[in-house]
């Protein structure tokens, strides 16, 4: 499991070679005490505020438990992970060798086509439960399609003969994907598009949120399977910036989307999930919570069809880092 601990004063130690969490919520007179046996954590999160122990963070890392540090807006700000790379430096080697050439060309636009195509799917099955928009949807997948047509069809050598063009198809599509969204939500929910850090409403302060969580699930996927989470093809190898994160990413968001999206259609959002803040935006403690409990049954209870085998969203992504990165060298 994950534990996730975002109670602003909560303090995370050891004993008795378990995890103990204390906390003391606003108000309450005593300290709820919870303990968390070592081989059921895979992740710990901590958001602002709270707290942990030397011998925490030693036991974590014996255990092959990473440690991830979050902003108040969801995004990861760093992690307590184990020396060790897990895999082989040949890997990496022929990570930088595809950044430069056709192969990451090749990826880059199967990873941004798939992102697209999943927008597409999703406003397609709005179509099924919204007859009174079919006109308005129809419209929106037909020049999403066109889009990932487009897509796949940029020619180059590598991936910076095509990124301009590759991103302005994406960012078009991603346009015209949240209006959609926006437009079937109910008035309340409604928003003036993607805006982040800080977010201008709740829908994007949960999708905000709900992406930076993701992130770090990711950035965990590609460490073990031996992949260099810097080493990007179509983001920008900025000082200190996850650029293959950012890019392995991109058929993945959807999983957020819907996770997000199902919160709001079904109305288990109001305003006491979420805090004004300066220019914006936040989620709040009962905000995270809502929202994690749904991320946590999304992508790690349920279950879903892939390459023959019933597996967990989470499992998923591992699968596939391990296979871009057998890929890699040629296995």
């Amino acid at each position: 499991m994950e534990l996730i601990i975002n109670t602003y004063g909560a303090y995370l130690h050891v004993k008795d070679q378990m995890f103990e969490v204390k906390i003391k919520p606003k108000d309450a007179t005593e300290t709820q005490i919870h303990y968390f046996a070592v081989h059921k954590v895979k992740t710990i999160l901590l958001s602002t505020g709270t707290a942990l122990s030397s011998d925490a963070v030693r036991l974590a890392v014996q255990n092959n438990i990473d440690i991830v540090f979050l902003e108040y807006d969801g995004n990861p700000i760093g992690r307590v992970w184990h020396s060790k790379l897990g895999s082989t430096t040949a890997i990496r080697k022929r990570q930088l060798e595809a950044s430069i050439g056709a192969d990451g060309l090749t990826k880059t636009k199967e990873w941004v086509s798939k992102k697209v195509q999943n927008q597409k799917d999703f406003i397609q099955e709005l179509k099924k439960h919204r007859p009174q928009h079919e006109d308005f949807l129809t419209d929106k997948t037909t020049r999403i399609e066109a889009l990932e047509t487009s897509i796949m069809a940029l020619e180059g050598t590598k991936t910076a003969d095509i990124a301009d063009s590759l991103r302005g198809f994406e960012g078009t599509a991603g346009r015209l994907y949240f209006e959609t969204l926006s437009f079937v939500l109910a008035k309340e929910y409604q928003f003036e598009g993607r805006s982040s850090r800080p977010a201008k409403d709740a829908f994007n302060a949960f999708l905000n949120y709900a992406y930076g969580v993701l992130y770090f699930k990711i950035e965990r996927s590609l460490i073990i399977a031996g992949l260099d989470p810097y080493v990007g093809f179509l983001h920008r190898d900025d000082y200190n910036q996850l650029s293959f994160v950012f890019d392995f990413i991109e058929p993945y968001r959807i999983f957020a989307d819907n996770i997000v999206f199902k919160l709001f259609s079904a109305k288990k959002v109001n305003k006491a999930h979420t805090t004004d803040i300066t220019n914006g935006i936040s989620l709040n403690a009962e905000g995270k919570a809502l929202l994690m409990a749904a991320f946590t049954t999304y992508m790690d209870e349920d279950s879903i069809r892939h390459n023959g085998k019933n597996q967990t969203r989470t499992n998923i992504i591992q699968h596939d880092a391990h296979a871009y990165a057998q890929i890699l060298i040629g296995k």
